[in-house]
């Protein structure tokens, strides 16, 4: 294939990408939190083991007595670094009250950890690779789109699950009835 060709289907394959990120953000950007299945998303959520940072196996149930934000996530995902802020005031000011954010990257171990360290990240950081494409997809995410966050509560039960950016306020409107 010639440099022009290769060059012409690159930027064929950013475009795409790039109206596919558009698409999802208009299509989710103004719908509410969506209830999913306990019964599918928990279960799934709840046996995980994912590596952390430093690879050591972390399980989700650990944190059972909490209200669990998983957010699902890449670094490589412009929404994802966008709500990474937002997720870090929020566990800030309610990880006392009993939330606890877990963050699980679809991404490189190489690449998360400076960019956790970078951002002062202060919710666990797991890696999920394939197993977090696929956790994604057992939680009620299908499409595998990025940013995705599933809220669980305090029995471990899933209450509302969103794709796409997640702003404090709406993520605030979902936590506090259930602290």
């Amino acid at each position: 294939m010639s440099k022009r060709a290769q060059v012409a289907l690159f930027v064929a394959v950013a475009v795409l990408g790039i109206a596919i990120g558009a698409a999802l953000h208009l299509a989710t950007r103004e719908r509410p939190l969506a209830s999913i299945p306990a019964a599918s998303a928990a279960p799934a959520l709840m046996a995980a083991k994912l590596p952390d940072l430093e690879a050591r196996p972390q399980a989700l149930e650990q944190w059972r007595g909490k209200v669990i934000v998983v957010n699902f996530w890449a670094t490589w995902c412009a929404p994802c670094r966008q709500e990474i802020p937002e997720l870090i005031k929020f566990q800030a000011e309610y990880g006392p009250r009993g939330v606890q954010i877990v963050g699980i990257a679809i991404d490189q171990p190489d690449k998360v950890r400076p960019y956790a360290a970078q951002m002062k990240m202060n919710y666990p950081v797991l890696i999920g690779d394939a197993d977090g494409v696929e956790l994604a997809q057992r939680a009620g995410n299908p499409l595998g789109g990025l940013p995705f966050t599933v809220i669980l509560d305090r029995k471990g039960n899933a209450v509302h699950s969103h794709l796409g950016s997640l702003t404090a306020d709406k993520l605030q409107a979902v936590v506090k009835p259930i602290l």
